[in-house]
């Protein structure tokens, strides 16, 4: 198999007529040229070059080679430019997941870390389902519950969630007493979609006989449902206590409460561009606590 290293040293060897001008060139020492040259001529079979009183001079074989080759480092070049503005391209880009009912409260956060990071493009993808960091669908997630044992990260904050209910559903159905008395009422849950969520998993111990009136694949989608009168419903505390339509019945409820953390790949966390999101993040300790708390 030929190496492109000791292809471009035959390159600059052709070009210059010495072996002490193409270790010039190449910045390298002039025995490093001969003896990449040799494997070249190794791999090959046949010599490139032969030596002269005037220099080193191309063989038949190496004449018929040469153009070859210069196609080759050509192709090389391309090859590395391309490289390099990609590079450039994927390093000045931040993409930050979130679960949407989060985004407008996180927003003016995000545009106060851009506004001091002008170098940094940040793109914001909103998900309640978990994107997978290591393929590469986000660099770094802001995300409550059980997450992925390979990233790493910081908890920023609690995540409190409580029993909710619209005041015209109350005036139509009354008040439940007890967690208990759910069960003889309407609720609005997650959909198969997401079977696994702790507050299906929550609703189906404590109310396993109550009527299901709406389901939804996302908390905006439960917020919505709540708010309209469908039902009760747990709810993140932070969104649902800032909606004047809701009613907190109980809580917070210690069983769905989890941390609210920022996360990203082992790989990534190294590199400067989400480590000064991480730092930003820390020094605005208490403006992404009344985010996210």
């Amino acid at each position: 198999m030929l190496d492109w290293n000791d292809l471009r040293h035959f390159l600059a060897l052709a070009r210059e007529g010495s072996t002490i001008a193409a270790a010039r060139v190449l910045g390298v020492n002039q025995s490093t040229v001969q003896r990449r040259l040799a494997a070249l001529e190794e791999s090959l079979g046949q010599p490139l070059v032969a030596r002269t009183p005037a220099g080193y001079v191309l063989t038949p074989f190496g004449n018929a080679l040469l153009p070859y080759a210069e196609t080759v480092a050509t192709s090389v070049r391309e090859l590395e430019r391309h490289a390099a503005h990609a590079s450039n391209s994927v390093e000045t880009r931040l993409r930050v997941t979130c679960p949407e009912p989060i985004l407008a409260r996180l927003m003016p956060l995000i545009e106060r870390f851009q506004a001091s990071h002008p170098q940094l493009r940040v793109e914001l993808v909103t998900s309640d389902r978990y994107l997978d960091l290591h393929k590469g669908d986000a660099d770094v997630a802001f995300r409550s519950g059980n997450t992925d044992a390979d990233l790493v990260g910081r908890k920023i904050a609690d995540s409190i969630w409580a029993v909710y209910a619209s005041q015209a559903y109350l005036d139509r159905n009354g008040r439940p007493a007890s967690l208990d008395d759910i069960d003889k009422h309407a609720v609005v849950t997650f959909d198969q979609s997401l079977a696994k969520h702790r507050i299906v998993e929550w609703l189906t111990a404590i109310a396993p006989h109550a009527t299901i009136a709406a389901q939804a694949n996302s908390v905006l989608g439960l917020l919505q449902a709540t708010r309209s009168g469908a039902g009760i419903a747990p709810l993140p505390a932070n969104i649902a206590d800032a909606d004047p339509s809701l009613v907190r019945i109980f809580g917070p409820v210690p069983e769905l409460a989890r941390s609210w953390k920022i996360l990203t790949t082992r790989a990534l966390r190294g590199t400067a561009r989400v480590s000064v999101l991480f730092d930003f993040i820390a020094a605005e300790r208490e403006a992404v606590r009344s985010i996210f708390g």
